[in-house]
């Protein structure tokens, strides 16, 4: 698949106190400041094409069960069918042909990509990235990552191969997840049949149930049949 661009930083999309050095000009300087001791250690912190993105606000607590309640579930799910290897938050993804490196809020590569190389495990003495071509990426909505989630990391997973883009909005009344299959002009949203998704990455359905707790705060569980 052909790059976006040449690697240049064309805009620069910051909030918060997070200093970005003067030197981090393009996406090579970008990689080698996520590979530092320097690198921050929170926020959201992202290059999407030419787009230097710089988010560091806190995690709210619904968007944490919401990823938590999935990291479960499809954990579970890949360890007991032995299907591959999950990856939750602050694992950093990297897709250089699309001048991309992000951090999933979860991700999975299955067994037959990291046997075709499709995806690759490139670890430094002490740096950790993951190159190429995910299997499914999940993403979930914060205030300020709408832009980021519903449209750029739209387009830029599926330009990068990612077969499966879950994404879920925990922002309005009721959680909105939806689950986006890759064709070869652009993602397709999976049709619900009562509240379930078939994935064809794992072969289960899935819904994404919510609950109230014994603290009465919003309790999230993700079923598989």
């Amino acid at each position: 698949m052909a790059a976006v661009n040449s690697g240049t930083m064309t805009e620069f999309v910051c909030g918060g106190d997070i200093i970005v050095p003067l030197w981090v000009q393009d996406f090579e300087s970008f990689r080698r400041w996520t590979l530092s001791d320097d690198f921050p250690n929170r926020g959201d912190i992202a290059f999407l094409g030419g787009k230097l993105w710089v988010d560091p606000s806190m995690e709210r607590d619904v968007h944490n069960q919401v990823k938590m309640a999935v990291t479960v579930g499809v954990a579970a799910l890949v360890k007991a069918e032995r299907l591959g290897r999950c990856y939750a938050d602050r694992m950093r993804v990297v897709h250089p042909e699309l001048i991309l490196s992000t951090e999933p809020d979860f991700s999975f590569a299955s067994l037959e990509s990291f046997q075709r190389q499709r995806i690759q495990l490139r670890q430094g003495k002490d740096s950790l990235e993951l190159i190429g071509s995910l299997d499914m990426a999940l993403e979930v909505v914060s205030p300020t990552s709408v832009r980021k989630d519903t449209a750029l990391l739209l387009d830029l997973y599926h330009r990068a191969g990612v077969r499966e883009y879950w994404l879920i909005d925990p922002l309005g009344a009721a959680v909105d997840f939806k689950l986006y299959r890759w064709t070869a002009k652009k993602f397709v949203s999976a049709r619900p049949k009562d509240g379930w998704l078939r994935s064809g990455v794992f072969g289960h359905s899935f819904r994404l149930v919510e609950t109230a707790n014994e603290l009465d705060l919003p309790d999230f569980t993700l079923e598989v049949r």
